[in-house]
């Protein structure tokens, strides 16, 4: 079996698509920087409720405010630019008056973000620049993945055939799973209102959490995810024959479903436990990784069944 790697760039790629590779492994790789760091600095907060003397409570609540400029310095290049795509495609969708996971996500940075910066300039509530961070690093991620996939394998008529596969379960996962999140949003909100009028210290915590489990990091990658196994599972061990090729479709799409609508799943077993209070906003961004880390290894787990299937077809086949 020939050896591949999807992080080889083909001779005949051309410039352009050289810069935008280039471009967006640079935006990956700040997007994961900034995280780790922001994940560290926001540390302090979580052990803001233990027990402690006076004297190292009024230490650590100015090492929290200190925390949280810098957490909000390192999340701002990722807003403006490793998130730049997410902008750029939010904006073309609603000039065409059409709906796309862009917008979606668009709305979760948003939501996450400017009360984030509220909470730092005031001094008051909780930051979830580690939320944010991470929303960004795992989508560009799973973007990334599928980019090299597609370049490393481009101008085959097999990877044709999956890109064409891609364009419909894209346009399928946008629209089911951009308006579950504006129905998130919309449940987010009406849960703040209601907390607002019957305890206002719940109201904020409560909205936050619910937008940032609506935050659909997991169903954004989906697609990309499976297609990049997909691809990869081709240029490993290409299957020549129809059966072979509608095969991998299916298992590709049946993947896709999978991650996608078990995302959906995970985010409504917490939506309930969020809206009565009892996910916090860092907890429901944990659940947010965690979810994203299962798509992704569904992910993984196609690519791998794939390639000991196509390790078994016939030398001659394969050769073919």
């Amino acid at each position: 079996m020939p050896a591949f790697s999807i992080f080889a760039i083909p001779s005949t790629l051309s410039s352009d698509d050289r810069m935008t590779r280039r471009h967006m492994l640079a935006r990956v790789g700040l997007a994961w920087l900034a995280m780790m760091q922001v994940m560290m600095f926001a540390f302090p907060g979580y052990v803001r409720g233990q027990p402690m003397p006076e004297a190292d409570l009024s230490f650590l609540d100015t090492a929290i405010i200190v925390m949280n400029w810098i957490s909000l310095a390192l999340t701002v290049p990722v807003v403006w630019y490793c998130a730049s795509p997410v902008w750029k495609g939010a904006l073309r969708r609603l000039r065409q008056v059409r709906i796309s996971m862009d917008i979606p996500v668009a709305l979760g940075i948003v939501a996450a973000f400017i009360p984030s910066v509220w909470a730092t300039w005031t001094t008051k509530g909780d930051v979830y620049f580690d939320s944010v961070t991470m929303f960004v690093a795992f989508l560009l991620t799973a973007r990334y993945l599928e980019l090299c996939a597609r370049q490393s394998v481009s101008g085959g008529a097999l990877h044709q055939v999956i890109e064409q596969q891609r364009n419909v379960l894209s346009s399928r996962s946008d629209k089911v799973a951009a308006w579950f999140t504006i129905a998130q949003v919309v449940l987010a909100l009406a849960a703040g209102l209601f907390w607002w009028r019957h305890d206002p210290t719940q109201a904020i915590p409560v909205m936050v959490a619910l937008l940032v489990i609506s935050c659909p990091c997991a169903m954004a990658m989906a697609v990309p995810t499976a297609v990049a196994s997909a691809h990869a599972s081709l240029a490993v061990g290409a299957p020549v024959t129809e059966s072979d090729l509608n095969r991998l479709k299916q298992a590709t799409g049946n993947t896709a479903k999978q991650s996608l609508y078990g995302a959906m799943l995970w985010h409504l077993i917490l939506t309930p436990l969020a809206a009565a209070g009892w996910v916090r906003p860092w907890v429901a961004a944990i659940t947010m990784l965690v979810s994203s880390l299962a798509v992704a290894a569904n992910a993984w787990l196609l690519y791998r069944r794939q390639r000991r299937e196509f390790a078994e077809l016939p030398l001659a086949t394969a050769a073919s």
